[in-house]
């Protein structure tokens, strides 16, 4: 088994590959990619079990068909010191020793048997949708933030997709944060809805363009596929019902504050940083036409207070959040202006855009308030 192939679009695929590894494995065969030489293509494979990835690269040169897995790290690791050179890959089929020409350098490492690599699932009786890379780039970067990390509720770690006619929707939520992301250019014939685990989210997050690529899924009851360009991803759905998160939001908000964005960003960056580290605790005070932010941590005595100038409507109000869940969420909002619809200091908050240029989609972000201390 002998093929040629060029060292810098050999890592660029690596190490797109490289984000399925986990770093402690229960079976030393995933530290392994696994290579697969069939009719001039390089089909390289990495997985955990729950989720499979395969690039597809042409070749110039191969001969003899066949596969090996070689570990990951120290293959990575040698093509990081290379110039962008011509790589000879030769594997004996009897010891599974990988020998490597680059340039004036010869290097061995030993493979390992391709038969003790898991199998990637294969998928029958699919529902097939097509959607485009920069939606799919939009919903997992405005959602996956959101998602939960508590094992104990593994539906909750992951991200809700739910599929109509009329658009697709992507929800997430860990109970103190909640992320309803809507697309109305994007819709399948025939509703259904599954949860996507957060890995291969931010796993094709990483590797999508953010262009108009093409991307096909196919679903099952289990698994959901991704292909596009030369890469194949099939994962596992998290099995389980999601929690009516419609419940959850509330429609009755009279009190509605609008103000700039990025000035808001920026001041409780600042004010963030005087606040309890238990509770990240920051304090929105409103009356009239004016935001008071401010935040304190008694152990330190350490204090902090901004005014920003605000439209308000509604009566004076004083409620407290969780700064790092605010900043999240209007980080991952791109509108000049943005709105806070709140009803009761106990009751949660809406965030949302003001004038959003994409009239295609719909966000909806809810962030539960932390009780003030008096």
């Amino acid at each position: 088994m002998k093929f040629i192939v060029s060292s810098s679009s050999l890592l660029k695929n690596l190490s797109a590959l490289s984000g399925v590894l986990n770093p402690s494995n229960t079976l030393p065969i995933l530290d392994d990619f696994l290579f697969e030489l069939k009719d001039g293509s390089l089909f390289i494979t990495a997985s955990d079990l729950e989720t499979t990835m395969t690039v597809n690269i042409p070749l110039s040169k191969a001969e003899e068909d066949g596969s090996v897995t070689i570990p990951a790290k120290i293959l990575i690791d040698t093509l990081k010191t290379f110039s962008d050179i011509p790589v000879t890959f030769n594997i004996n089929k009897e010891t599974l020793v990988v020998e490597l020409s680059a340039g004036e350098g010869k290097y061995k490492l030993s493979g390992h048997k391709s038969e003790e690599f898991p199998q990637s699932p294969a998928l029958e009786n699919t529902t097939s949708i097509p959607i485009k890379s920069s939606v799919l780039v939009d919903a997992i970067n405005m959602t996956v933030f959101a998602a939960g990390n508590d094992e104990l509720r593994p539906v909750m770690s992951g991200v809700f997709c739910q599929l109509s006619p009329e658009n697709i929707t992507f929800v997430a939520t860990d109970a103190h944060k909640l992320v309803r992301y809507t697309r109305t250019d994007a819709s399948t014939p025939d509703a259904a809805s599954f949860i996507l685990p957060k890995k291969p989210l931010n796993q094709l997050r990483h590797i999508l363009s953010g262009d108009d690529t093409d991307v096909n899924i196919e679903y099952t009851d289990t698994n959901i596929l991704f292909t596009f360009e030369n890469v194949r991803l099939i994962c596992r759905l998290i099995d389980g019902k999601y929690p009516n998160y419609e419940a959850v939001i509330p429609t009755n908000n009279p009190n509605v504050l609008t103000t700039d964005r990025v000035l808001l960003l920026n001041s409780m960056r600042r004010v963030s940083i005087f606040s309890n580290q238990s509770t990240h605790q920051v304090r929105f005070k409103i009356s009239g036409k004016e935001l008071v932010l401010s935040a304190e941590d008694i152990d330190f005595a350490n204090e902090a207070k901004e005014r920003l100038t605000c439209s308000y409507e509604g009566d004076d109000i004083e409620i407290g959040f969780n700064s790092r869940f605010v900043l999240e969420m209007i980080n991952n909002i791109s509108t000049e202006q943005i709105r806070f619809e709140m009803s009761a200091p106990n009751r949660a908050g809406l965030i949302l855009p003001v004038d959003n240029k994409n009239k295609d989609e719909d966000i909806l972000m809810l962030v539960m308030p932390v009780m003030l201390n008096t």
